[in-house]
């Protein structure tokens, strides 16, 4: 887990990026793992949680066992107890005996995904499972013992719910201790690209792609509200309807593509000069206009020249070589 372009469980599952935070955030996976403890896994929807709880049990000592997931969102309260706990056979008419999500996880670890979902009484419930280690099938006389790790996430503050009296304080304190943040994709800008990168090797037999440097830039301005499964279900749709090789921004949704200023934001933030400046603009005009050199030097109201100048000057800045040392005369047109 050293390297720094992210690391893969047992059974494949990837966690991308470079960033001191993604750096930071394997490191605890990789310490979290090691052990047999509760963990609760916090970040906003879209960010990964699972993938994290995945990498926890294939790092762990039980990766040979059963990784069972429950999205606790989506249990229906009237069959939770059979969900979670399973159901005796014959219990009711044509009713089938069938193991609990926790008898599944036997030997393994079990992931309750969205666990602040959960009603007060299914809490309460659930609470004494994780407690005793045992659950009762529904219609059963005995209670079943299990040998599992239990991984929690949310996306809202536990602390804050039970301080509000919406979640059960035991539970919280049951689960809560050996914590687990996962920051969002506008928290690592740094790994955007990367990831973007991951993406399009995954589908690399569908198509092969390249990101164009404009598209680029507006991809790392762009917030992400829905985080990394926004990015990778965006990625998704490019792969299917890109008209090219090369995804330009004109490509883009229009709140991704977004104005010529906010595509010129990484500039910003590296206090480019002007002559970058104009570079990155240009190449941004040229993907607005479709790759026709001839509109773009009518909007940008330059030779075909200057166009083509302006234009190795940003090629040879995104291929990461270093312009030539002193202040160069400014390209005219």
């Amino acid at each position: 887990m050293a390297d720094g372009t992210g690391t893969r469980g047992l059974s494949g599952h990837a966690l991308v990026g470079s960033s001191p935070v993604m750096r930071a955030l394997r490191s605890r996976v990789e310490r979290v793992a090691a052990t047999d403890f509760t963990v609760l896994i916090e970040g906003e929807s879209g960010v990964g949680k699972e993938l994290v709880a995945r990498q926890i049990h294939d790092r762990s000592p039980r990766r040979r066992g059963p990784f069972v997931a429950v999205n606790c969102a989506a249990l229906v309260e009237t069959l939770l107890e059979a969900e979670l706990f399973g159901i005796e056979d014959r219990t009711a008419t044509g009713v089938r005996g069938r193991r609990g999500k926790f008898e599944q996880a036997d030997g393994g670890t079990l992931f309750l995904d969205e666990i602040a979902d959960l009603s007060m009484a299914a809490q309460a419930k659930l609470l004494r499972a994780i407690q005793d280690l045992a659950v009762e099938r529904v219609g059963g006389q005995g209670a079943r013992s299990v040998d599992l790790r239990i991984v929690a996430a949310t996306n809202r503050p536990l602390k804050t719910l039970a301080e509000q009296g919406v979640f059960l304080l035991d539970l919280f304190y049951r689960l809560g201790g050996v914590d687990i943040r996962v920051p969002p994709l506008r928290a690592r800008r740094g790994d955007i690209l990367e990831l973007a990168s991951f993406f399009l090797e995954q589908h690399r037999l569908t198509r092969t792609l390249a990101i164009s440097p404009a598209a680029a830039d507006a991809l790392v301005a762009y917030d992400w509200p829905g985080t990394v499964r926004e990015l990778q279900r965006l990625i998704e749709g490019l792969i299917a309807l890109a008209e090219s090789a090369e995804i330009s921004v004109h490509e883009l949704p229009p709140a991704i593509g977004g104005l010529p200023a906010e595509a010129l934001l990484p500039s910003l933030v590296r206090g480019d000069s002007l002559r970058a400046w104009a570079a990155r603009y240009t190449r941004l005009t040229l993907d607005r206009c479709g790759g026709n050199k001839r509109q773009a030097c009518r909007v940008l109201d330059i030779s075909y020249h200057t166009l083509r100048a302006y234009l190795q000057l940003e090629a040879t800045r995104w291929s990461g070589e270093e312009e030539d040392g002193g202040e160069q005369e400014a390209v005219a047109g």
